[in-house]
């Protein structure tokens, strides 16, 4: 009696630690490919990454965006690097704080190596804001941006402009006012930002055109602008996404909370012809 006791108190141990020590197994693993993505292409390796996260043993869901303590570990990875040494972030995120994605882009922006970042899946909104600081922009044939026009809240910014314009002031409460009137200072401040990221490709008149696009509520929020609608704009765009890119975004998995939702045999599958 005494000995399944002891077995069911380390069956409870090892049942505890299993998840810590996978996490520590996959955080090497990631180090290790960023170290070989790093000395394949010279460079320093960031990621900027946002899944579905759990919270400790509770399995509470929690969704991540782009905060502060993302843009002061993206500026601390900056500030390590040699002005001299390339850096490749690799991005992927629903978007989050302007403020953070600004503090992001202007330290991208001001690094004098070349920076490029890479986009596998999505950067929405202030994760559009980093692509656009970036000297090349690689984003997968399949990839998405997203507008750039600011949030109030649930109200998006632009269309709390268009309420000004539609009544007339006796229709108007004072906090519709006072929001409105915070909306164009948005609008217009995400247009310089974003003006001035596009200054480093192009010249005023393109950039600013583009800048009204993004910003001005050309699009619903979550509009997914693909890789050949930049193209039109003028956004140069390379679709030549190395392999260790995937790879290492491979090692960053949605957290398994029941079956999932998408399986496949992992490998690549060549046409063959037809068994008679």
């Amino acid at each position: 009696m005494e000995n399944l006791s002891q077995l069911f108190w380390i069956f409870i141990i090892i049942t505890a630690l299993t998840p810590y020590l996978q996490q520590q197994i996959l955080r090497s693993m990631r180090t290790r490919k960023m170290s070989d993505l790093e000395r394949s292409r010279g460079s320093r390796v960031i990621t900027l990454i946002h899944r579905q996260e759990a919270l400790n043993l509770l399995g509470v869901p929690l969704t991540r965006y782009i905060n502060i303590e993302d843009s002061e570990q993206v500026l601390t990875a900056i500030r390590l690097t040699d002005k001299k040494v390339p850096i490749d972030l690799i991005l992927h995120t629903p978007g989050g704080l302007v403020l953070a994605s600004e503090q992001i882009a202007e330290a991208l922006l001001r690094h004098p190596g070349k920076v490029t970042v890479f986009v596998p899946h999505y950067a929405m909104s202030g994760g559009t804001l980093v692509a656009l600081a970036a000297d090349e922009l690689v984003m997968d044939e399949n990839a998405v941006l997203g507008p750039l026009d600011p949030q109030l809240g649930k109200c998006p910014a632009a269309s709390l402009i268009k309420v000004l314009e539609s009544k007339e002031a006796k229709d108007i409460d004072d906090q519709t006012f006072i929001l409105a009137d915070v909306a164009g200072k948005a609008l217009r401040q995400i247009k310089v930002t974003v003006k001035n990221l596009l200054l480093k490709h192009m010249d005023q008149e393109q950039a600013d055109k583009i800048a009204e696009k993004l910003t001005q509520g050309t699009w619903t929020h979550d509009y997914p602008i693909e890789v050949k609608e930049m193209a039109e704009m003028g956004i140069n765009v390379n679709t030549d996404m190395p392999a260790g890119v995937y790879s290492l975004m491979s090692m960053f998995p949605q957290p398994r909370t029941a079956r999932p939702s998408v399986e496949y045999n992992p490998g690549p599958v060549y046409p063959s012809g037809p068994k008679e």
